[in-house]
């Protein structure tokens, strides 16, 4: 199907320089499967009221609708036309609601194929908490971080190949004869695994089961360039934004080639294009050590640093001590306590990251981190703040300019014409659109409207149900709410 174009539109540009927005951009979007039609008509009308008002008729969004999902599939047999990819690819930024992942064989899932058809290579997803909003933690103030979720790679490239396939038995080939040691690793994949899984059933009288000797295979591509240009856009925005901190988030210490790959890439591209801007965790011991003993040997520091030294073998032992003249010779620009107004950049393990988002959240900022831990992450810190039902989400190419911001939840059919759910998701997804335009008046007009109706009580049924004494409103109503409360 043709996409309309309106006449006054005009479309946004990339140059050396950054975006360049027009007063009338053409914003591409999809209104989603399920819920998706209801909470983006209430959404759309706050955006275009706070926009109207905030600069007074000069700029107005041209929309334009494209198809994908379910209506796209109605209409015209696709779950993902072409004219939808090479419309957002025209005009650069756009926005979409939930979208239904087709049943089936074929795409695995439409927001995962648009990410990688426009290598939209950021999942950007602010979490942060408005006041008065029911939380299942203590303190969720605490929360405010930004997560930059590399959106390409991981296993989410889909390189995956089913049990029993003709493509998993050529793999599983492959490995026997060319890495017989890592094949080893694949456990249960021979007749000797199953003998002995047969005799365990019988041993406690068990029936006996015909166990297959299929495996499933999956890849798991992390690249150098992947990490750098998702760890250049989180430490560029957090020294843009003046945040305190950059978190690798990583699981290297049991995915070493890949996950510490990560890190070690990240803390690299750290050093070398941000040096004069960033220190690191490490670093800071070591400068901290320094200032408060002037005289310290490097062999005082290390042992300080590093309270193993002593038992470390030689080799170890030169690699720490190399490790702290090299932080000591920052003593010109990062000595004598200046690195404490520099950008931190750290590191920390997956699975203790989502303890500590819980127990200690001041102390995370901006995350950076792969696709799988970047999904656990933004969920779970979500869920501190509210629920996914008020999570926005972004993602972006900051070289090419490419950008769709979307609600980060599901379409929850069924409540699909309803209008009940809360449209919260897309109405901050539009504000991070907004910020990304350089409409910054706009953003903030939005959240403050959106900030008053929730602490004046004035709620959708997720929030109605978890407050005492609030007035229930329908999703075209909260949208109304937040209108009346625009500054």
């Amino acid at each position: 199907m043709p996409v309309a174009i309106p006449s006054y539109g005009q479309p946004i540009t990339m140059n050396a320089q950054g975006l360049q927005v027009p007063d009338c951009p053409i914003i591409p979007y999809i209104e989603g499967d399920g819920t998706g039609p209801d909470i983006w008509r209430a959404s759309v009308r706050v955006v275009d009221a706070a926009v109207a008002k905030c600069y007074g008729g000069k700029r107005k969004i041209a929309w334009v609708e494209v198809l994908a999902g379910e209506k796209a599939f109605n209409l015209t047999g696709n779950w993902l036309p072409d004219e939808t990819v090479e419309t957002f690819a025209t005009y650069l930024v756009g926005i979409k609601g939930p979208l239904t992942t087709p049943v089936g064989k074929g795409i695995r899932s439409l927001n995962v194929a648009l990410r990688q058809l426009l290598d939209l290579y950021v999942c950007l997803r602010p979490v942060r908490y408005f006041t008065g909003v029911p939380s299942p933690v203590k303190h969720p103030e605490k929360v405010d971080m930004v997560i930059f979720r590399e959106n390409t790679e991981d296993i989410y490239a889909g390189i995956e190949y089913a049990a029993g396939t003709e493509e998993s038995k050529k793999v599983l080939e492959f490995l026997s004869a060319n890495f017989p040691k890592e094949f080893k690793k694949v456990r249960f994949g021979t007749e000797k695994a199953a003998q002995d899984w047969q005799a365990r059933l019988e041993a406690v009288g068990a029936p006996r089961r015909n166990v297959g000797l299929e495996v499933g295979i999956g890849f798991k591509p992390v690249s150098h360039l992947g990490t750098e240009r998702l760890v250049h856009s989180a430490l560029s925005y957090a020294i843009k934004h003046k945040r305190k901190s950059v978190t690798l988030v990583h699981k290297g210490n049991i995915m070493k080639f890949t996950e510490g790959a990560f890190k070690d890439w990240g803390y690299d591209l750290a050093r070398s294009m941000f040096r004069t801007q960033a220190v690191t965790e490490r670093e800071t011991w070591i400068l901290g050590n320094k200032e408060k003993n002037p005289g310290l040997s490097v062999e005082e520091n290390a042992r300080m640093v590093d309270p193993g030294y002593d038992m470390m073998v030689p080799d170890q032992q030169a690699e720490i001590r190399a490790e702290i003249e090299a932080a000591l010779a920052l003593w010109p620009t990062h000595g004598d306590g200046k690195w404490k107004k520099m950008l931190l950049v750290r590191d920390s393990i997956a699975d203790i990251t989502l303890q500590q988002v819980l127990t200690r959240p001041e102390d995370f900022s901006v995350i950076a981190t792969l696709n799988l831990n970047g999904d656990y992450l933004s969920d779970a810190l979500a869920a501190q703040v509210g629920g996914i039902g008020i999570a926005p989400g972004g993602n972006i190419n900051y070289v090419s300019g490419h950008a769709i911001f979307e609600a980060t939840h599901g379409t929850a059919p069924k409540y699909a014409n309803l209008d009940k759910v809360n449209p919260g998701s897309v109405i901050l997804s539009a504000v991070m659109m907004l910020e990304h335009l350089g409409w910054q008046e706009a953003a903030n007009a939005v959240v403050a409207g959106l900030e008053a109706s929730i602490g004046q009580k004035r709620v959708t049924y997720d929030f109605h149900r978890q407050m005492d004494g609030a007035t229930l409103l329908k999703c075209s109503e909260f949208a109304d709410a937040v209108i009346g409360n625009l500054p």
